[in-house]
């Protein structure tokens, strides 16, 4: 190991303006030598020094989403650690050495001893770490709401495939059923007498009317209820009446009423009469599938207009249930294993809010509670009245937030998620959201199986402008 210089050292900025009882407290450091491409700090990890680079070059990193993402470059002159010992963290990046490097290592206690002889270099050492703090936070701000527009982009386009793919699906098969409907028409229209149509449009309008009214049946009442209609239509000279027989037991249609119908149009009518019979149940349901899909796409992006605030004023009156089953849209995709449960006292009054940052803090309780539950638990959202405050109460089974974390869960860059899983961010964001937005608070309570958050908005407050 390097013997310590203290003239040299003292040499360096930091310590330029120490007299010599002053440099005395850096006896006890060391020189400390790394080759390049070896890690000095990892993320997430304690470190118990405190290093000045003396010479060579180290790179800074902060993994996002399992991702490395650079946050600065040391070059001689520049230290670290003092994070980790100020607050007592672990550390908030991964430090690398990209060239061979020596260092000035200083140890916990003679760090704190340095603090205390030192004003200048104290005075610079919280300087820089207030300065790291700040742009780090503003950096994992950013990723956070890109994390959060990610989970909502991630969400909608989950929630939009389905029914676009229905929609295709159904589009595609109504241009067969419809000319199977033409030519079918075309071919009664030499075998049946005017006065026959309309025992086949009574059956088809009746058949039309009952979709939709009557409970649907189990599988094995269906198949058997379809095996019962394939036969009797096979038996009266249809082929392949199980390809038909789906579209009639779904519309409520059995044997019977196949067999009443059967004595009114001639025997040779009787193929083409249900194949137009059941592509005109087709057709209905093949429309009905269409305005379904298309009419919850249009709920996806009305909710996300809504969600978002697109085309409104950053600050009005909301209601906080709108907000709430906006976001649930938006998280559908991670629901889908989730029992939610839904406790609103909708009489609660509207509150003036910043609807879109609002709905940030819902996103940010709602994805800890899924990730708390492990995507196939329970999850209870509530709302009341309490001492003239909007209450909204966000409760998970989860396994609950460990004591020993809980005194540390508002601190930034706290994450239980593991390194690259969050930004340790969500929520200081919410908790500034709720109280310097909108003059409320975040509380929790937690024990296995129950934790709670609830989040008390004032009726009566006027959020700052900025």
């Amino acid at each position: 190991m390097e013997t310590l210089n203290l003239k040299a050292l003292q040499a360096i900025p930091l310590f330029a303006n120490l007299s010599g009882a002053q440099m005395s407290c850096f006896e006890a450091g060391e020189i400390v030598e790394i080759e390049a491409g070896k890690v000095l700090a990892t993320e997430g990890e304690s470190l118990e020094s405190f290093y000045l680079l003396l010479a060579g070059e180290m790179r800074a990193s902060r993994n996002y989403s399992n991702q490395a993402i650079l946050m600065g470059v040391m070059k001689p002159g520049m230290f670290m650690g003092e994070i980790s010992l100020l607050l007592d963290s672990p550390n908030l990046a991964t430090v690398r050495a990209l060239k061979p490097c020596r260092l000035f290592r200083l140890g916990k206690n003679e760090f704190w001893q340095m603090l205390s002889t030192c004003p200048t270099v104290a005075s610079q050492v919280f300087r820089t770490m207030a300065t790291r703090v700040k742009n780090m936070e503003g950096y994992s701000q950013q990723r956070e709401k890109l994390a959060s527009l990610g989970t909502m982009a991630a969400g909608l386009a989950h929630e939009l495939n389905n029914p676009a793919t229905a929609a295709r699906r159904a589009a595609a098969n109504l241009r067969e059923v419809v000319e199977n409907l033409q030519s079918f028409a075309c071919e009664l229209h030499e075998l049946f007498p005017p006065e026959q149509w309309p025992h086949l449009i009574d059956l088809s309008e009746s058949a039309l009317a009952r979709v939709g009214k009557s409970e649907p049946l189990d599988s094995v009442t269906r198949s058997d209820r379809e095996e019962e209609v394939g036969t009797w239509l096979e038996q009266h000279g249809v082929a392949d009446g199980w390809k038909l027989s789906s579209a009639f037991v779904g519309a409520g249609l059995d044997a019977k009423e196949l067999a009443a119908l059967a004595t009114k149009i001639p025997a040779g009518a009787l193929p083409p009469a249900f194949g137009w019979l059941e592509a005109s149940l087709s057709l209905n349901s093949l429309l009905n599938e269409i305005d379904g899909s298309t009419t919850r796409i249009a709920e996806l992006v009305k909710a996300v207009k809504s969600y978002s605030y697109m085309d409104q004023s950053p600050m009005q009156e909301v209601d906080v249930h709108e907000g709430i089953e906006d976001t649930l849209t938006m998280l559908g995709h991670k629901l889908k294993n989730v029992t939610v449960t839904r406790k609103y006292d909708r009489a609660i009054p509207r509150i003036l809010a910043y609807g879109g940052e609002l709905n940030q803090v819902w996103t940010n309780l709602l994805d800890n509670a899924i990730y708390a539950v492990k995507g196939t638990g329970k999850i209870c959202v509530a709302t009341f009245l309490d001492d003239d405050q909007v209450v909204v109460e966000i409760a998970d089974n989860g396994g609950g937030i460990p004591p020993d974390v809980q005194s540390h869960i508002f601190e930034p860059f706290y994450t239980t998620k593991g390194v690259g899983s969050g930004t340790g961010l969500g929520l200081v964001i919410s908790d500034r959201i709720v109280g310097s937005r909108h003059g409320g608070e975040i509380e929790f309570s937690s024990e296995p199986g129950d934790t709670r958050f609830k989040v008390r908005l004032p009726i009566k407050h006027a959020p700052p402008s900025s």
